[in-house]
């Protein structure tokens, strides 16, 4: 016997449809298997509570429950027929009724999970074998995990667990999708897709420039005149760059596969490597007096 659906939900015989609404949206909630995962005991209830809803939520199927035309599943009760002859159900049914093969509404359910979890909200419920509903979150990582790759745990709203591969060379906007860790289909089709927007964090000292990767390297007055050997941060560590003698500010020094990798292409792009050339902080007068006599000696104009 089809367990009474009053009971399942929890409410009054007379209960309004917005308190069967409500109360159904709160054990869904409650037992939903997103949030109850490897619960068998929980997605059975779930399962029933759906059931119960599907009929005291439509209001046909709810009246008919009412006056013993059907039962808790929605099949007709057999023998019963308070105007005599055959029973309803079997082939002398009344026009309409369950079994007669005529025209039952919808109950929308699609409306209520969208409220539930966030979704975009659709006027019908959807057929036993659409697909469940793909969920969207957004996922912020650090500026050299999406460089590098990394594992990372996404927390839900709802209190699950989400664990994916963020791809190495991933970009800002872009979108994973993960097959079958959306929402489960209330009609017992496929689970939908957890669409993953990634927000990559800025970085102190570098930023993006397509696969490429731009850095400013602060050269001191001296190194700049004389040539240096410096020290620089790329997305895998430290490598030592010369910086010609009578380098400008402005100049661009190329370091070959030390940028992003291409997902499309799997091509690596390069670092590029601004010369910004920084005076010191106090210009005493021996550094003065040096630049005052040079300037007679060797003025020249820049900017021509």
């Amino acid at each position: 016997m089809a367990d009474d659906p009053y009971v399942l939900l929890g409410v009054a015989k007379n209960a309004s449809s917005e308190d069967i609404s409500k109360a159904f949206r709160k054990l869904a909630k409650e037992l939903h298997p997103d949030l109850n995962p490897g619960n068998k005991a929980s997605a059975e209830r779930f399962q029933k509570v759906t059931a119960a809803y599907d009929l005291l939520g439509d209001a046909d199927k709810r009246a008919k429950f009412d006056r013993g035309e059907i039962d808790g599943a929605g099949e007709p009760r057999r023998g019963y027929n308070p105007f005599g002859g055959a029973p309803f159900g079997g082939r002398g049914g009344r026009p309409g009724g369950p079994g007669s093969g005529g025209p039952a509404d919808d109950l929308g359910l699609g409306d209520v999970f969208s409220d539930l979890f966030g979704g975009a909200r659709g006027g019908r419920s959807r057929p036993a074998s659409t697909k469940g509903q793909d969920v969207r979150y957004t996922l912020e990582v650090e500026f050299l995990e999406a460089v590098a790759g990394a594992r990372k745990r996404v927390t839900l709203p709802e209190g699950g667990v989400l664990d994916l591969v963020v791809p190495e060379g991933v970009d800002d906007g872009q979108v994973l999708r993960l097959k079958g860790k959306g929402r489960i289909s209330p009609r017992g089709g496929e689970p939908g897709d957890a669409l993953v927007e990634i927000k990559v964090r800025a970085h102190r000292d570098f930023k993006r420039q397509g696969d490429d990767i731009v850095f400013d390297l602060a050269v001191a007055i001296d190194e700049a005149v004389l040539g240096a050997k410096i020290e620089v941060p790329t997305s895998t560590g430290r490598v030592a760059l010369t910086v010609p003698k009578g380098t400008s500010s402005g100049t661009v020094f190329r370091l070959r596969g030390k940028g992003v990798r291409n997902l499309t292409t799997g091509a690596t792009g390069d670092q590029l490597v601004t010369v910004r050339i920084v005076l010191p902080e106090t210009i005493d007068e021996q550094l003065s007096y040096f630049m005052s006599e040079w300037r007679q000696k060797n003025a020249y104009d820049p900017r021509k």
